[in-house]
């Protein structure tokens, strides 16, 4: 028989899988559902996660709200006739990141699949929980991996201290696209330029 002791000593050594947000939503990790997703939660998490681990120039970190901005901007350059729907997707392709953060690409490859397979989980839910399917078309997905690749190009020219060279030989050039102005905001004002650009996009959205 387990006494009532043991049994506290118990939960309180098995390991917390679940995050606390400011809406009061528990998202299960390794279980994310839908119905916990909250974009507001996204937007504030977002907006203070600094890319590049923070090394880029300027007063403000360049956050990851900042960078899905960016990325529907490029996107919407590259794929002018693309339905809102997409462009909602191209906003939110590193929605996961307020949960688990940006991880700098060499970083991810260190971590292996275990990483991987939470930030697919996370972003499957965050997908449905926006009227998104789960698995984006294999076409749509390229080009949204396009604009992020873009995007990556411009921040770590204009940002990161990379050289032309590079920024070309790591990302690439990107081909009939130029960088729109990168103007740092603070995580307050990113936050809302992010919420403003989703809400247009989610009561606009079109197939």
């Amino acid at each position: 028989m387990v006494k009532t002791g043991e049994k506290k000593d118990n939960y309180l050594s098995t390991p917390r899988a679940w995050q606390r947000m400011l809406s009061g939503r528990r998202l299960d990790l390794l279980d994310p559902s839908p119905l916990d997703v909250e974009i507001e939660d996204i937007a504030h998490g977002l907006s203070r996660v600094a890319r590049w681990n923070g090394q880029t120039r300027g007063v403000w970190p360049f956050s990851v709200a900042q960078h899905s901005l960016l990325v529907v901007s490029l996107y919407e350059c590259a794929q002018p006739r693309a339905g809102n729907r997409w462009r909602l997707a191209a906003l939110l392709h590193d929605a996961a990141e307020y949960v688990v953060g940006d991880l700098i690409s060499p970083f991810k490859a260190a971590a292996g699949t275990d990483y991987k397979s939470m930030e697919l989980r996370l972003d499957r839910a965050i997908r449905l929980r926006f009227g998104l399917p789960a698995l984006l078309p294999a076409g749509v997905a390229a080009d949204i991996k396009r604009a992020d690749r873009a995007s990556a190009y411009f921040e770590a020219v204009h940002l990161a201290g990379f050289s032309l060279e590079e920024a070309g030989k790591i990302f690439q050039r990107p081909r009939n696209l130029s960088c729109p102005e990168i103007r740092l905001l603070s995580p307050a004002q990113a936050k809302r330029a992010f919420l403003r650009r989703f809400n247009a996009l989610a009561t606009q959205r079109a197939p």
